[in-house]
Parts: structure tokens; C-alpha cells; sequence
């Protein structure tokens, strides 16, 4: 039996991640409903707390963005799915989500399978510290400060742009602290050389090189969230699929003794290359061998120091990983990086969809709505790639029509841009956007309508483009390099930002109501359109006066006579052929 919470082993306090606080959540009272007007009590409670507790607590608070999925995955989803099991089918699945809050049934497997592992999520535990190698040391004992941890903190190469401390400065962490930085850095890490340690068979000359990213780095990472903790939870664990026996948590994957290759252990300095062998295997992968140094201050136990070295690798990214969306290559590009052709040209190819930092997630609908009922219009064509949407949406989209129409979902899209071969960190991405329900339906009317909204935005974007292309032409210069400086077209797709969002929350509400979404769709339109207007007179605003009078181009012997008045017309004879709603009742007059 392991000392209870509060206990000293070895002179260091035990910090039992079931039941200390170390979670940021926001609780809500007993009387209130959740809703985005209704944030709750920020409070920090324990896993176990978190779990029986999931449908009074309507969000986690995190330190980063990136820290909440792997709050997730390695630690509340495992849990749920390894005590519980996984829905078997999509009626299963939503009977449990309509509960809105585990059966006392549930809530006691729960409770017993957090008893009957206690022990192995204690943060400081000398044997088996949680997602720790125990002793982990190098050959001459050194070890590095906890910064090494921390996404946002200077450390080696990884020296952030904005960071208001250095590598010299000290960084004591709370258990808490160092316990949400732990697990995000098993899913997160940086890439290239890490620290060699005794007991590691590959490690050569104090170090390890070759070694990816974290296995979210690898992904553009879609994650479900619901109103409370329970509903992100079911959100978030994708059913119809029974768990291969030897799919383990990482915390069963424990023994001390034999080849790595035989026990799948991540308790010693030992690693291999390997797929994983299930969802909670993947969920729970340990990417790298990290021992945790806490030492006691004046203001309680701190980890100052750690030690970081290399962890398993994942042969691919299993095309069952729930949380992210795929591209699908074009057949000329598979034929390219196969070196065949035709009939022999290898078969489709997919690989997870990383978001573009800048980029706003709306302009990637196209992606998120390509569920598994609707792939066919996402196949990779001879121009373009094609797209499959996660795991997770796919399987939602099974249970539309089991959920209330105008269900709040939101989705949230979080990655990370590294820089110097994935060494350093140079941006984070995070953005959150309402989706509706209706949209995950193929044949609905809200999908086909999301769809060309984002066209729309996109196109009008490029109508500014073509402007002021068109006027630069007309002044003797060339246009903006597509890849070169701020470009009209973004300072477009900036303001329309916040129209699409109300667009996306007001279809939303609409459900199936078609002449409700019509009225949403031309209010976007009007809305839209006065916002391509306001960047458009910008852009006319720098004309200069030879422009009235233009400049003739021969090209290909074909003479061009670009002016003022020619690049006007163009311009609204784009801006009625995006906006047809808008244009119908002008041209009717």
C-alpha cells in the first residue's frame, strides 16, 4: 500500500496526481447551466476529482494551448476508456453522451480502477514515478534545468521570441507545474540530439540523435469540445472498435526486467521503433525517457532540474489517429515519390494535415467536413489533393441525427511550428471555432452552405488581389509575390474573420431550417461584401493620377491596357459573380 497524499518518501512529499490539485478547471454551482456566458470558478482539483466530477466542470485552464490535448491523451481519455471500455456503435455512444454525466455503474468502475492504480501516478515516486523512468541518469550524472520542459522557455537552441527570461535563469517548478509540462512533453517535444543515458543501448557518445518530435508535433491537431468536461470526454472517444489485448496504458507498461522489444516496457533508459499497438498505447506514448528532480525550498517541493533523453518512435501515424485530418496526395505526386506511373502508381497516399500558423481554421472547413459519408468529393484529383476529416468528426457525423440540432460543438485546432530541422520552436498555433452539428451531414443543407461561404471568403480575397494587381500593372510595376509581403487579399481574410465566425454560430442555431440558413447566407453576403469594399477603397485610395489614363502591356502578342476604370469594373464584376445573393436583386433593376 502506498502512503496516502500528504506522506514523505525518501524526504521528498509524494504528489499523487489522483488526488492532489494540480488541474486548472472552471467548476460550475450547483444551480448553473454551462454556456459560454457562464465561465465558473477556477479551481485546481485532482484527476480523480476531475473524472467523477466531469459534468459539473465545464473546461481545463492551461498553461499553453498544447497542453490541453495532452492533458487529454495522456491521462483523462485512457482512464475513461481503459476503466469503462469504448462504446461499441454509435447508439451505445450517444445513449452515454445524452446521460450527460457517468451512471453511478460507471462512476464506481471508475472509482475502483483509480484505486487499484493508485500508486502509479505518483509524480515523486521512487520506483515508479508517473511517466518517469526511475533514477535515469547520464554517465557523469549531469542534468539540465526544468526549462527544458517548458515550450515557452529559453533553453539550448530553443530561445522563444517574446521569452522574459534566459537560459541562466532558474525555473523552479511546482509539482503541478512540472506535472502539466511532463506529460506535453511527451507529445510535444522538440526533435534532433538528446541527452544519452546509462542503460540506453543506443545512445553513443553521451547522446541520441535522429530522434522526431513529440507524436502531436507531427499532426494538426482537432480536438471535439463540448459544454462540460464529461461531454469534451465522449467527444473526444471515437467507438466501434473493440481494444487489442495488448493494448496498454503507458502506466501498465511498467517491468523492470527483459528486452524492450518483448515487454513494451517505458520504465528503463531502453527504446525501440514500433507502431503502436492500440489507441491507448498511442494515446499514452511515451516519446521520451524524462526523470523529474524535485528538491525542497523555502517554498515547498520545486523541480529545478531533469533529465531528457530519448524515447520510443512511431513507425507512421496510425490512419487510425483520432485527432487530426488527412491530405490525401495527388497521383502525380505518389507517382513522383514512388517512381511509378499509371497502373502501377503506388495506392493513395494520406498523411495528417499540420495547420499553417496565420491561418484561420474556418479556411480549413473543407478538410474538417470531409467525413467518411462524404469522401468522394475529397479524393485527390490530378490538380488537386484530397482530404479525409479526423477520426473523430467522422464518427460524429454517425450520430447527428441523435443530437439536438442546435448543439454548441466547437472544435479546437492546436499545433507546432518548428523551426532548424524540428530543433526549435517557432510558433504556436491555437484557434477555436462553433461548428455546427448540421455541417457533418453530407447531404444537409448547412454543409454544401459552410462550404461556399469559405469559398466566397477565399475568392474575394483573391478579387482584392487581382485589384491591385491590376493598378500596379496600370503604374508600371509588377504585383505582390503571392509568397512576398502583405498582400491586400490577407487584410481581407483578417476583417471577414469575425463574420464567418457569426456566420458559423448563427448556422449553427439554424439546424435544417432552409429559409432561416438563407437569411444567415445573405446577411454574410452584405456583411462580406461592405467589408471587400472598405480594403477595396484602401487600395484605390493609393492610385495615383497617371492611372485614370493606364498603360498599354503586349504579352504573348496580345495587347493588355490596364487604367483605373478597366481594373474598377473587373474588380465589381468579380465582387457579383462570388456574392450572387448579394448581386441578384442589383441586377434585377
Amino acid at each position: 500500500m502506498r502512503p496516502k497524499t500528504g506522506k514523505v518518501l525518501g524526504g521528498t512529499e509524494l504528489f499523487n496526481l489522483l488526488d492532489e490539485p494540480w488541474l486548472p478547471a472552471r467548476v460550475l454551482d450547483g444551480s448553473a447551466e454551462p454556456s459560454s456566458q457562464n465561465l465558473g470558478v477556477l479551481e485546481e482539483i485532482g484527476l480523480r476529482r476531475l473524472l467523477l466530477k466531469a459534468d459539473r466542470l465545464q473546461d481545463l485552464v492551461v498553461d499553453l494551448p498544447t497542453q490541453k490535448p495532452a492533458i487529454f491523451r495522456q491521462l483523462l481519455l485512457p482512464i475513461v476508456v481503459h476503466a469503462l471500455g469504448r462504446p461499441p456503435g454509435a447508439a451505445q455512444w450517444a445513449e452515454m453522451f445524452q446521460a450527460g454525466a457517468f451512471t453511478p455503474e460507471q462512476s464506481q468502475k471508475l472509482t475502483d480502477y483509480l484505486d487499484d492504480h493508485r500508486h502509479l501516478f505518483d509524480l515523486f515516486d521512487a520506483a515508479d514515478p508517473f511517466g518517469q523512468v526511475a533514477g535515469l541518469h547520464t554517465a557523469k550524472g549531469e542534468t539540465k534545468g526544468s526549462a527544458l520542459l517548458v515550450a515557452t522557455a529559453a533553453t539550448g537552441n530553443n530561445v522563444p521570441l517574446f521569452s522574459s527570461r534566459t537560459e541562466g535563469d532558474p525555473l523552479e517548478l511546482t509539482p503541478a507545474q512540472a506535472a502539466r509540462w511532463l506529460v506535453h512533453t511527451h507529445c510535444w517535444d522538440t526533435a534532433a540530439i538528446k541527452t544519452g543515458v546509462v542503460g540506453d543501448p543506443q545512445a553513443k557518445a553521451g547522446k541520441t540523435t535522429g530522434n522526431p518530435t513529440g507524436p502531436l508535433g507531427q499532426l494538426g491537431v482537432v480536438m471535439p469540445v463540448g459544454s462540460t468536461v464529461y461531454e469534451t470526454l465522449l467527444l473526444n472517444i471515437p467507438f466501434g472498435q473493440a481494444p487489442l489485448s495488448d493494448d496498454l496504458p503507458q502506466w501498465l507498461r511498467r517491468a523492470k526486467e527483459g528486452r524492450v522489444e518483448d515487454t513494451l516496457s517505458c520504465a528503463t533508459p531502453a527504446w525501440q521503433t514500433r507502431p503502436a499497438r492500440g489507441l491507448l498505447d498511442l494515446w499514452t506514448w511515451q516519446s521520451r525517457r524524462i526523470r523529474l528532480i524535485p528538491e525542497e525550498t523555502p517554498a515547498g517541493t520545486r523541480v529545478t532540474r531533469v533529465v531528457v533523453a530519448a524515447g520510443d518512435r512511431l513507425t507512421s501515424t496510425p490512419a487510425d489517429e483520432p485527432h487530426t485530418t488527412w491530405i490525401r496526395d495527388r497521383p502525380a505526386s505518389r507517382a513522383k515519390k514512388t517512381g511509378k506511373a499509371g497502373k502501377t502508381a503506388a495506392p493513395a497516399a494520406e498523411r495528417p494535415r499540420r495547420h499553417q500558423p496565420g491561418r484561420a481554421a474556418w479556411r480549413g472547413l473543407e478538410a474538417l467536413l470531409a467525413v467518411e459519408s462524404a469522401t468522394m468529393d475529397y479524393e485527390a484529383t490530378a490538380t488537386r489533393a484530397g482530404f479525409r476529416s479526423s477520426v473523430l468528426l467522422s464518427s460524429l457525423s454517425d450520430t447527428v441525427d441523435r443530437m439536438p440540432e442546435t448543439y454548441p460543438l466547437q472544435v479546437e485546432l492546436t499545433g507546432i511550428a518548428y523551426g532548424n530541422q524540428s530543433a526549435v520552436i517557432e510558433d504556436v498555433f491555437f484557434d477555436r471555432i462553433p461548428l455546427p452539428l448540421a455541417a457533418l451531414d453530407p447531404d444537409g443543407i448547412i454543409y454544401g452552405s459552410l462550404l461556399a461561404a469559405v469559398e466566397q471568403a477565399e475568392k474575394l480575397a483573391a478579387a482584392v488581389n487581382n485589384l491591385s494587381g491590376d493598378l500596379r500593372r496600370a503604374a508600371g510595376s509588377e504585383p505582390i509575390p503571392w509568397d512576398k509581403g502583405q498582400r491586400p487579399g490577407d487584410t481581407l481574410l483578417h476583417a471577414l474573420d469575425p463574420i464567418v465566425r457569426r456566420l458559423l454560430a448563427g448556422l449553427r442555431k439554424a439546424g435544417e431550417d432552409f429559409d432561416q440558413s438563407e437569411r444567415g447566407l445573405e446577411a454574410w453576403e452584405e456583411k462580406a461584401g461592405r467589408a471587400t469594399w472598405k480594403v477595396a477603397e484602401q487600395v484605390f485610395s493609393t492610385a495615383a493620377p497617371t492611372l485614370f489614363t493606364g498603360r498599354s502591356v503586349t504579352r504573348d502578342g496580345k495587347e493588355y491596357v490596364y487604367r483605373l476604370s478597366t481594373a474598377e469594373q473587373n474588380f465589381r464584376d468579380r465582387l457579383d459573380a462570388v456574392l450572387t445573393r448579394r448581386s441578384a436583386p442589383r441586377k434585377g433593376r
